[in-house]
């Protein structure tokens, strides 16, 4: 085909769409139904209402194909789980007598039985539920759901894609189930996995599918030869079936690299490419390859994880050299939109010079409309947008929002001593032991209490101006006592005010950061019916006044035990808000550490005796490819280096982390030069504690005992049976007691036996090694 004809051809489309709905009706559905508020068929009639709302507006924004099967309950590789069959055997017994029931179950476990291990989606923090498999797993297809909403959609009228995980990436995600050899490697399944897969496809075709997407995202990390192996293994096998749509595989978050070849070769119709950020590599090594002649590509030219405005101009140059190398070229998102909010038009609080740089969700839609209108009928044709979209650019690059002199100054002042403490961990620890005076095994939580309807309903009431600013502080301080209140009572030695006030961890601080931009409706799936709202980091950062200082020095006033200082660190800061494109990461990062220092310092001229700065979000930032790990692990360390380096050797520094692979930079957390580290470790059975021994961390660590993503309390013994694999792994005088993260979203009854468990199972461990 000419360039002229594919241009003609061009069609727009995307990968998948935030599922929650304007409102966020899906999640109030499921928790409705958890709560036994909402019956089951009243939480399907809710999910099919969005599903058809969301067809129908993305038909009318102009899109030319809309993806089915991306819908989810909780998440879409649980999703995958169920229609391959791949159901852990404590799990069938509920799946089979109510399959809704069961999947909740597998995704939150019960009182009885654990749930899958959940973390974060590559670099994302979206939480996928990890499959479990072993040699003797037996894979079955159970295609209906992705059969019944590909039959909705086209019911509509609507040309549709089922949108499925693909084979290799799902057993590259899966890890051995519980019992079977750490050892195993989930990819030798492939052959038994590939047939369950073709019935799937061929059910699809039967229902009326003309392309299926298979997602293959762990592609774009590092593979071995093996694995290339398997994934070109798995496309020929799946391309020579005799019953099946045309096959269109996906990637996305970073560039093909090595598997590009592969995917190019193999006897499929099209490939779905991201050419945003670093995988803008992409388009050079489509052209080394030769492109993808008799092919569709679906080239992601719009930032599928960012909420800036799309550059039209520079989109639509990549796709003019695109043309040359495919049969038809259509215009996508870099991927799932699920990652960015619904709509920028809700918010009415942020100013209108300022929203027109934002896109979410729709105004991302419309700009793939628009590109692809421009290519497939001439740039002529959108002219108006290509002069609003460049008016909209250069407001945001001229305005003094994004360049504070003193702040930049500041950055560039910045010396390596700046970022060491006074003493090494070994020197200090003595002096930190001796100011605190803590028991061995110490108890502590990671920072929040359970926000209850109370705490919501007075944020609520001041915002609407119910109640005054005096009424609202008095809720949080009473709030505050009960929670220091009960952690005295229960035993915990290291106690935390309970962040009452906080309504998120980011977006709390972003709310007093200069240089930050907060939404009201701007809701993100996390996990599950977890949303939150990312702030916009829009310009450059300082802290007019201190922001957590008066609330941590009320609580201490209450106890005679320390009560640490809660922060979320420079990384996590950048990590979960959208973060500004315009200049170099590390730079931005470094920036909003020296706001934190001056945080961290006033805390302990305060008397705060023990800071924690909490980083979740250093592995999920990691960059895909090794390569670019090392930089990335340079300026993340030294941004948390420069949060804590001013404070004296006798202050004790905590960070905290959680739901990601930390084997990969367990050398990174060394170099963090924390005090004390604590890490999730229940649902993967202190795998963690384990790593860290490998790698002969120094310092001292809080493996966690309770999964609080769980609604489901363990028992004493079962606390204590972790700490005892934990202590396999690390010292008694360097382990501490802790859950895997905060408590915001558990309710009060389960926190308070749960701790009283983790309490009793800390002094119990205690007294064998007194008696040993």
């Amino acid at each position: 085909m000419t360039t002229k004809s594919a241009a003609a051809a061009a069609r727009a489309t995307v990968y998948g769409y935030p599922r929650q709905g304007r409102n966020r009706e899906l999640k109030k559905a499921i928790e409705g139904y958890w709560k036994g508020r909402v019956t089951a068929d009243a939480l399907r009639d809710t999910a099919a209402g969005l599903r058809r709302d969301t067809w129908e507006q993305l038909a009318a924004a102009g899109l030319h194909e809309v993806p089915t099967g991306d819908f989810s309950y909780y998440d879409h590789v649980l999703d995958t789980t169920v229609m391959v069959g791949a159901i852990p055997a404590r799990h069938r017994a509920a799946v089979e007598e109510d399959a809704l029931a069961g999947y909740f179950a597998m995704a939150r476990g019960t009182q009885d039985v654990a749930p899958l291990e959940m973390t974060k989606w590559f670099d994302t923090n979206y939480h996928y539920l990890v499959p479990e498999l072993g040699p003797d797993t037996v894979f079955r297809a159970d295609s209906a759901k992705q059969v019944a909403e590909l039959k909705e959609a086209l019911a509509l009228g609507l040309t549709a894609r089922p949108v499925l995980v693909g084979p290799v990436t799902y057993l590259l995600l899966a890890k051995p189930a519980p019992g079977v050899d750490p050892d195993f490697v989930p990819l030798t399944l492939l052959d038994r996995l590939l047939p369950v897969y073709a019935e799937v496809l061929a059910d699809l075709r039967a229902a009326g599918a003309e392309w299926v997407q298979l997602d293959e995202p762990a592609l774009v990390q590092d593979r071995t030869p093996a694995e290339l192996n398997a994934a070109e293994r798995a496309y020929r096998d799946l391309g020579a079936l005799p019953d099946r749509p045309q096959l269109l595989v996906a990637s996305y978050f970073d560039r093909l690299g090595e598997a590009l070849p592969v995917l190019a070769k193999a006897p499929v119709e099209g490939l779905a490419l991201d050419f945003t950020g670093s995988a803008a590599a992409n388009l050079d090594d489509l052209a080394a390859v030769g492109g993808l002649p008799g092919k569709r590509l679906v080239a992601g030219v719009v930032d599928g994880r960012n909420i800036w405005v799309n550059d039209l101009e520079k989109s639509l140059a990549a796709l003019g050299t695109l043309l040359g190398l495919a049969e038809r070229v259509d215009v996508s998102a870099s991927s799932s939109l699920l990652h960015v909010p619904l709509d920028a038009a809700m918010e009415r609080d942020i100013a209108p010079q300022i929203l027109r740089w934002l896109a979410f969700a729709q105004q991302k839609t419309r700009e793939i409309v628009t590109l692809a209108k421009g290519l497939a009928q001439g740039t002529d044709t959108i002219a108006a947008e290509l002069a609003a979209n460049r008016a909209d650019l250069a407001s945001r690059a001229a305005s003094p929002i994004t360049h504070d002199p003193a702040v930049r100054a500041r950055a560039a002042a910045v010396t390596a001593a700046d970022t060491r403490r006074s003493l090494p961990y070994a020197e200090r620890t003595g002096a930190q032991r001796a100011r605190l005076g803590l028991p061995l095994l110490p108890t502590t939580t990671i920072g929040s209490f359970p926000q209850t309807g109370d705490l919501r309903a007075a944020r609520a009431d001041l915002r609407a101006g119910r109640i005054d600013p005096a009424g609202y502080e008095e809720r949080i301080r009473t709030e505050i006592q009960q929670v220091i209140s009960f952690q005295e009572k229960t035993g915990l030695d290291v106690l935390v005010h309970g962040e009452p006030e906080r309504n998120d961890m980011v977006q709390y601080f972003a709310e007093r950061l200069t240089g930050y931009l907060a939404t009201q409706h701007g809701w993100v799936q996390s996990y599950g019916t977890r949303y939150v709202r990312p702030p916009v980091l829009a310009g450059d950062i300082s802290r007019p006044e201190p922001m957590t200082v008066r609330w941590t020095t009320y609580a201490q006033s209450l106890t005679d035990r320390p009560v640490k200082g809660m922060l979320t660190g420079p990384v996590t800061m950048l990590a979960w808000s959208f973060v500004r494109d315009d200049q170099p990461l590390a730079d931005t990062a470094r920036q909003v550490a020296l706001a934190l220092r001056e945080e961290v310092d006033d805390l302990e001229a305060a008397g705060t005796s023990v800071v924690q700065v909490d980083e979740p979000a250093l592995r999920e930032t990691l960059p895909l490819r090794a390569a670019d790990r090392p930089a990335y692990l340079e300026w993340a360390t030294e941004a948390f280096r420069l949060t804590t380096g001013g404070v004296r050797p006798d202050t004790q520094i905590h960070t905290h982390m959680c739901y990601a692979e930390f084997g990969d930079i367990v050398r990174a957390i060394d170099d963090l030069d924390a005090d004390v580290i604590s890490l999730e470790a229940a649902r993967s059975h202190m795998q963690v504690a384990r790593e860290l021994a490998a790698h002969g961390y120094p310092r001292e660590a809080g493996p966690g005992v309770y999964d609080i993503h769980s609604p489901r309390v363990p028992s004493a013994e079962e606390a204590a049976e972790l700490l005892r694999a934990g202590l396999e792994a690390i010292p008694a005088e360097r382990l501490w007691v802790n859950p895997d993260c905060g408590l915001k979203t558990r309710g009060w009854p389960e926190t308070r036996a749960s701790l009283e468990n983790l309490v009793t199972a800390a002094r119990t461990v205690r007294g064998e090694l007194s008696g040993s």
